[in-house]
């Protein structure tokens, strides 16, 4: 037995991990709103969380407002996001949701 408690004889279980990517669409990119809004959805999920900004290969935690706003993305940039854990699958697909929504800032919305 290790000091953290695990079997090291025992291969430990995978997390759940869902890897998908989307375009931002909004012409501000991801400002104050839209990054409260990624981190208040992801925040709602037990899953960990890193978005990455492909165009400029920097990740960061996806459940920090202040880490996302440092990404400094704009229109056109693409976004992956890397959900691992037991509701990776929803965490992601409500992040994509989000990103493909324009945020809600697109005319007509």
């Amino acid at each position: 037995m290790s000091l953290d408690g695990r079997d090291p004889g025992k291969q430990q279980e995978a997390e759940p991990q869902v890897v998908r990517r989307a375009k931002v669409i909004n012409r501000a990119g991801l400002h104050a709103r839209p990054c409260h809004a990624l981190v208040t959805t992801a925040m709602r999920f037990d899953s960990s969380l890193e978005i990455r900004a492909v165009d400029r290969g920097r990740s960061v935690n996806g459940k920090s407002i202040l880490a996302l706003m440092t990404l400094e993305v704009s229109e056109g940039c693409e976004l992956e996001f890397d959900g691992r854990g037991p509701d990776a699958e929803a965490l992601v697909e409500a992040l994509v949701k989000l990103v493909v929504s324009g945020f809600g800032e697109l005319p007509g919305s």
